[in-house]
């Protein structure tokens, strides 16, 4: 496993400064905070539920606050002293998108304005991350996709990640906030399993292959993806905040930059699990289902050197790596 996890990585910037990260139980959040609970500042985890986390020992001062982003007075409430805002908090799945296009409206577009509207009135301007997807390019015509890119959003959950994305922009050139977006390609790792059933795949075969219960691909599982490890991703909201300043208004694509057809991904796991448990589970093509969206069926690579040349972040774990880490740290 990679060691030098930390190098390069400076959180002097956080010291005595207060952090708000939405969707504070989440998978991310549960990431960032392990990621940042050794520095001397103030964190509030707001999460719609106000489930027990085992408590995290540390220098940070973290509150955990019950609190629902789909209401205005929430945010308004927790802003006080907050210079950066980590905006994880979202409905995942897209076919709950596109079922209820106005219930996702109100959960994915609606919370970035009500917190846009609360940074606005209340000034001091705070660096706002914001995770959003790299799916919003729709099929690629090229790989590696990078920023050059043009947005087709295919899903309803795709569109509304963009609508909110020209939101926090546009507030970031008005100089309310300053604004960067990540948007992520298929993240996997440790941290709290996804409340979505098509989100997290490589998480649910890789808890089913300890579990020694069969793993399954669609089809002949020939699509490329870029799977990139949690930790590499916190790693880079942290660098984001940091150079909040630089990349004010801008999106970045987040990914490992290795693509992987999803079968390669899922025959590793069998692999690794076998190596780990002594136990070989089989691996069954099955016919993907009629609903399956066409954002499925595209290949995706992330070309990462505008954010790296940026930042100087850098994807560490290789997938072997991290369906390693994965194991570990689930079993």
């Amino acid at each position: 496993m990679n060691n030098g996890h930390h190098d390069n990585l400076r959180f002097d910037t956080f010291t005595g400064k207060g952090i708000l990260i939405t969707g504070g139980a989440g998978y991310l959040a549960s990431n960032l905070v392990s990621l940042l609970k050794d520095v001397n500042c103030r964190i509030i985890r707001l999460d719609r539920q106000a489930t027990c986390r085992e408590p995290l020992t540390g220098a940070a001062h973290i509150t955990d606050l019950a609190g629902d982003v789909c209401d205005p007075s929430v945010l308004e409430r927790n802003l006080e002293g907050i210079d950066f805002i980590f905006h994880f908090a979202a409905q995942t799945s897209m076919y709950v998108a596109n079922d209820a296009p106005i219930a996702d409206q109100a959960d994915n577009v609606m919370p970035m304005m009500y917190l846009l509207e609360a940074c606005r009135r209340r000034g001091g301007r705070p660096t706002v991350c914001f995770s959003s997807t790299v799916t919003i390019a729709g099929i690629p015509e090229r790989l590696p996709v990078n920023e050059t890119q043009p947005d087709h959003p295919l899903t309803m959950y795709d569109l509304h990640k963009q609508i909110a994305e020209q939101y926090l922009r546009w507030y970031a050139k008005q100089g309310y906030v300053r604004g960067v977006i990540l948007r992520l390609a298929n993240v996997y790792g440790p941290g709290p399993r996804s409340s979505s059933s098509d989100r997290g795949i490589l998480n649910q075969m890789i808890h089913r292959a300890l579990e020694g219960m069969p793993l399954t691909i669609y089809g002949a599982g020939d699509y490329l993806r870029d799977y990139i490890y949690v930790e590499d991703v916190v790693r880079a909201f942290v660098a984001a905040a940091r150079h909040g300043e630089k990349l004010n208004g801008q999106y970045f694509v987040i990914g490992s930059g290795q693509g992987h057809t999803i079968a390669e991904a899922i025959q590793m796991i069998a692999e690794r699990g076998a190596a780990k448990t002594g136990i070989r589970v089989p691996v069954l093509h099955v016919e993907p289902p009629d609903s399956l969206s066409p954002i499925e069926k595209r290949h995706f690579v992330a070309d990462s050197t505008r954010f790296r040349d940026a930042t100087g972040w850098n994807a560490r774990y290789t997938l072997a790596e991290g369906i390693d880490g994965t194991m570990e740290a689930f079993r």
